[in-house]
């Protein structure tokens, strides 16, 4: 074996090939057809978009999963450790196992150059081909045509809602955009599009490949019934169903596309009704709006686009404080950052702005400057790392506080890796 550790196996992998994103499918093909994993022996969900889709993930996780059946998931990126991006049934798959997909990998690609995200979704691929599962579900990396998810074809897939998203790689629009998610649709295969209003060129795609296309608001609905909801397709109703286990009221939305994806595939994964509820009832996604509990509550939210920053505006305007809400946030400098801040101005009496130890992050300056434009007159001040500014929220916030760190997964990444699970506490520790 080149490696005995996952840590030296991934080091390696980060300098391997000459760009860290080279999308296309072709090394990827070539290398999954020596490896013999042409399709996988049971049902393959693609799930691409720009928002919702760890959460539509892990909705379909927890419900089949409720239902006895074992799932595989990929999805990326990780928060504090490689192997939350591979799981089996809801739990990261060992070091070993990765470390031994990884070595037939290496063998089987020659001379075949592969990126860091190429790498791990083939060892992905090969793990669930050997794991005797019954649904495999994957989330697309970076657009969708040419990611490399998309070397498998989907028995359905599964598009969340589009935004102007990694407009250097995919376009400046959501039409642009949306060709590139559409890249994962397949012939005489359905496609789920949970996107209320999506580009058109959606339609225009599913109709020249010849898939068929089931679009909310059109296709399949949902209707609220007070602290309960209704779903629908065809005649077919989903009555008195739980909110999603997942703040917010566009998770409805992620739900009603989730449901309509199973629905599809209920000829060979049935559900019962008592499997959705107990599945919508338990899932949960770190770094979604993932309060910390303590006397200050620390709220944690990868946001880092302005629709999801749009919508942790949204959830902190429907969970108000007597107090303020104090925000620590580092954000990567290819990000529309102007509109994000913008978005999330109302809710936010004071910043603090700083960076992570990442070559794509903004500088905390940046953010400074970037501040002062997007949100005239908003209080902020500049701070070295995540932790730095934690650490001074010390001595100001109050019990009816609360503190909002956001800005990407990187972001997120520090606090949990500092294990700052009981509010504030861990900032006197540090400080005594």
């Amino acid at each position: 074996m080149r490696f005995n550790t996952l840590a030296e196996w991934l080091s390696w992998q980060e300098s391997l090939h000459p760009s860290k994103i080279d999308l296309g499918l072709t090394r990827v093909h070539a290398v999954l057809q020596q490896l013999g994993h042409g399709q996988l022996n049971c049902p393959v969900i693609t799930v691409a978009g720009t928002n919702g889709k760890g959460s539509s993930v892990a909705m379909l996780e927890a419900i089949y999963q409720a239902a006895g059946y074992r799932v595989g998931a990929y999805t990326s990126p990780h928060l504090l450790h490689y192997n939350e991006r591979v799981k089996i049934n809801a739990e990261p798959v060992s070091d070993q196992l990765l470390c031994n997909s990884f070595e037939k990998i290496d063998q089987a690609r020659g001379e075949t150059s592969l990126t860091y995200f190429e790498f791990g979704t083939l060892a992905a691929i090969d793990i669930f081909a050997q794991s005797a599962l019954d649904v495999v579900i994957l989330e697309v990396g970076l657009g969708g045509r040419l990611d490399a998810v998309n070397v498998l074809d989907a028995d359905v897939a599964l598009i969340t809602p589009i935004a102007l998203d990694h407009a250097d790689w995919l376009g400046n629009d959501r039409e642009t955009i949306g060709r590139e998610k559409a890249g994962i649709m397949r012939a005489d295969k359905p496609v789920v599009c949970g996107d209320a209003e999506p580009p058109a060129c959606l339609q225009q795609i599913a109709d020249s490949v010849g898939a068929q296309l089931y679009q909310l608001g059109r296709e399949f609905y949902y209707q609220d019934h007070g602290d309960q909801w209704r779903w629908q397709w065809d005649g077919r109703i989903r009555d008195a169903l739980p909110q999603p286990a997942l703040r917010g009221d566009f998770q409805r939305n992620n739900a009603a596309a989730v449901l309509m994806t199973t629905e599809l595939l209920s000829d060979r994964l049935p559900l019962s009704q008592t499997h959705i509820r107990e599945g919508l009832t338990n899932v949960s996604v770190s770094g979604r709006f993932q309060v910390l509990p303590g006397d200050v509550p620390v709220i944690l939210d990868v946001a880092h686009n302005p629709q999801s920053a749009q919508a942790l505006a949204a959830n902190l305007a429907a969970w108000p404080m007597p107090g303020k809400t104090y925000a620590v946030t580092a954000v990567m400098a290819d990000k529309d950052i102007d509109a994000m801040f913008a978005a999330l101005s109302a809710e936010i009496d004071h910043w603090y702005l700083t960076s992570v130890d990442i070559p794509r992050a903004a500088k905390a300056e940046q953010l400074g400057a970037t501040m002062a434009k997007a949100a005239p007159g908003a209080s902020y001040e500049l701070s070295a790392n995540v932790i730095d500014a934690l650490l001074a929220l010390k001595g100001i916030v109050r019990s009816n506080d609360r503190v909002v760190v956001c800005g990407s997964f990187y972001t997120v990444a520090e606090v949990l890796a500092a294990d700052y699970n009981a509010g504030l506490a861990l900032s006197e520790q540090k400080a005594d």
